[in-house]
């Protein structure tokens, strides 16, 4: 049996949006899904070979939508941050696994 202790200061809230993290490590983007995202992190789904783990620092690139780019003036948010966990188990009937992010 497995016991994970609490350890988000924010509320979480469930938005699937397509999501592209930069991995300075392999010189490339990943596309993927966030899961969860709150004011401090963001849980995201990515395929399985992506060749990143606890520590690496990334940036998570949120697109918009042409309404709101043009409200804003980006056609992207983009959020730096530091992986802090890699869930690769229960992920793997969508060949995807899981990333949680902290936001820098």
């Amino acid at each position: 049996m497995e016991t994970l202790i609490e350890q988000r200061k924010d509320t979480r809230t469930t938005l699937s949006w397509p999501v592209s993290i930069w991995l300075p490590e392999a010189n490339r983007f990943f596309n993927g899904r966030s899961f969860n995202i709150s004011k401090t992190g963001v849980f995201v789904k990515v395929p399985m070979t992506t060749p990143i783990r606890p520590g690496h620092t990334v940036e998570v690139n949120f697109p918009r939508t042409e309404v709101l780019a043009k409200e804003k003036g980006q056609f992207a948010r983009i959020k730096g941050g530091k992986v802090v966990r890699v869930e690769r188990k229960d992920m793997l009937r969508d060949a995807n696994i899981g990333v949680a992010i902290e936001f820098e």
